[in-house]
């Protein structure tokens, strides 16, 4: 991946909305968001539950249920189409063959009454035009590339002959059998253990170096991203307050938000009785988004502006390194705005 500035971007997203209309009042889970995702990138979208991250995905794969939901503004350009525009048939060639969609839990992923092998096989028939025979043999060739030992013979089992990790690792099989151009993984290692999420998140890296292709890794950890990916997202009640390549992000971190999720993250290096920090309060209610900033109820270093205007996404002095805080200079000891 280069900085962004000499290639087309794989996606571009602009203005992103998405609500959901209940008996208490409109959800705005995802608030105008916009940016782009290049070519072999891999992006971490981070924050709390409830933050937007995996409705913002649901959105881009037209995934959200209307109603009671609804996208009603925005663009989703991927290639040379938005995808916001599609038919429902067009987009059903779309998804699983050119943006594939890995989710948290592998159990509830797979048709737990159709084995492995024919799940994986299925898309093969439907995207790549594959007869029943070729479609077995790349889908034992899939499983193999993931790492499931016996692929010959798991090509029959059901998924509740799996693992939790193996399970996870069909999915994955079964999304990279079409050759996306972009994954997404939607907390796709919540539900399994640490060596098991190793595992899973080096195999992941392994296959994008191998295929080329585009990832989204969407967690609530930002350790778990901080040796993966490219660039940044941190969401905050369904907005981006924070976007930048990972080691800017780390080391020179801007928004308040962002430095607590970091701040709560455990250290080898701190010494023994550190404390790990947490954020006070609780995120906004989506039914009704305060006028200000989203974090102004749980900001330390909070005033009278963030509590009346919203801030917007700007340049910081990082190339590609934008936040929306009024205060980030003085937090940072850039200097007054």
């Amino acid at each position: 991946m280069t900085n962004g500035t000499a290639m087309k971007p794989l996606m571009e997203i602009k203005n992103l909305t998405t609500r959901f209309y209940t008996q208490d009042g409109v959800v705005n889970a995802v608030n105008g968001i916009s940016y782009t995702l290049d070519p072999g990138e891999i992006l971490g979208v981070v924050g709390e539950s409830g933050c937007g991250k995996s409705v913002h995905a649901l959105s881009i794969m037209r995934l959200i249920q209307i109603p009671p939901g609804e996208i009603p503004a925005g663009e989703v350009f991927f290639g040379g189409r938005d995808l916001l525009k599609l038919s429902e048939r067009e987009m059903r060639m779309v998804r699983g063959h050119e943006i594939a969609m890995v989710f948290q839990d592998p159990m509830s992923s797979l048709n737990p009454v159709y084995t492995v092998g024919f799940q994986i096989s299925e898309a093969l028939m439907l995207h790549k035009k594959m007869n029943r025979s070729q479609a077995k043999v790349r889908a034992i060739e899939l499983l193999n590339l993931v790492g499931i030992p016996e692929a010959t013979k798991r090509f029959d089992n059901y998924p509740h002959q799996f693992s939790g990790g193996m399970r996870q690792r069909a999915m994955i099989a079964m999304a990279l059998s079409c050759e996306p151009k972009l994954l997404i993984a939607d907390e796709p290692t919540t539900a399994l253990d640490v060596t098991i999420q190793a595992q899973i998140i080096n195999l992941v890296i392994r296959l994008q170096e191998e295929l080329g292709m585009s990832v989204m890794w969407i967690t609530h950890d930002l350790g778990i991203v901080a040796e993966m990916v490219h660039r940044i997202n941190v969401m905050y009640a369904g907005f981006i307050i924070e976007r930048g390549f990972v080691d800017d992000i780390y080391n020179h971190t801007l928004h308040p938000y962002t430095m607590g999720l970091l701040g709560s993250l455990p250290s080898i290096d701190e010494a023994p009785g550190t404390k790990l920090i947490s954020i006070p309060g609780l995120p906004p209610d989506l039914i009704a988004l305060p006028e200000g900033c989203p974090f102004f109820a749980r900001c330390t270093y909070r005033v009278e502006q963030c509590h009346q205007e919203r801030p917007q996404l700007e340049n910081a002095q990082e190339a590609g390194h934008t936040v929306a805080c009024w205060r980030w200079r003085e937090i940072q000891g850039f200097g007054v705005a």
